[in-house]
């Protein structure tokens, strides 16, 4: 092959490398930025928790100022969930009766995601039964309130179906909050009592 040829293949290629390698830097980076940018603050916080305006099972208007001066596990659920809601409540008992005396600085927070059958009167029920933790706070409220308070959590929740055997798709994540009303971590579903305990500590140590 004259020299000629050979240096101008050879350019080609170092210019098809060269150009493969931005795209890729690119795509790679676009999918960061679509993964946190809209999670992160610039502060470098999670954007997770903020305003909301509901009603608490016994029909009293509450906003966000209820996590003021306790730690609060919030989590997003419904009255009718089968399996997961019943689960993560149970585990949440359990975990308060591992931490003890450190208990009564913490809350647990039940917001539904489903405000068409989530009565107050419906919460105060559920949030009785055996095995659920003591003292929870039911939320519920009109839909737009409720979409609301899941938009500022960035909790996901849909509704599948239509008539009464409707039910209810939504995230799984627990949000542990400090007592000035912000967000410190998660507790994701399924770790079990002990792991979820030892989160819920930790974070309390570090304040």
């Amino acid at each position: 092959m004259p020299r000629r040829s050979i240096l101008l293949f050879a350019g080609a290629c170092i210019a098809i490398a060269a150009a493969l390698a931005i795209v890729t830097v690119v795509v790679v980076n676009g999918r960061d930025r679509a993964a946190s940018g809209p999670q992160v603050a610039a502060s470098g916080q999670p954007l997770i928790g903020g305003n909301f305006d509901l009603v608490n099972q016994d029909g009293r208007p509450v906003d966000q100022t209820i996590l003021n001066g306790k730690w609060s596990l919030v989590f997003f659920g419904f009255t009718y969930c089968p399996e997961f809601c019943p689960t993560t409540l149970a585990e949440l008992a359990a975990v308060q009766q591992r931490l003890g005396d450190k208990a009564k600085d913490l809350q647990i927070v039940f917001v539904t995601v489903d405000p068409q059958r989530d009565t107050p009167r419906q919460l105060k029920d559920y949030l009785s039964s055996d095995g659920f933790p003591k003292g929870t706070i039911g939320l519920t409220g009109t839909p737009d309130q409720v979409a609301t308070a899941a938009k500022a959590y960035r909790a996901f929740y849909e509704k599948v179906g239509e008539g009464e055997t409707y039910t209810m798709n939504h995230g799984l994540t627990v949000y542990l909050m400090g007592p000035d009303g912000r967000f410190r971590t998660a507790v994701a579903y399924g770790l079990g009592p002990d792991k979820s305990t030892r989160i819920v500590e930790d974070a309390m140590a570090r304040g």
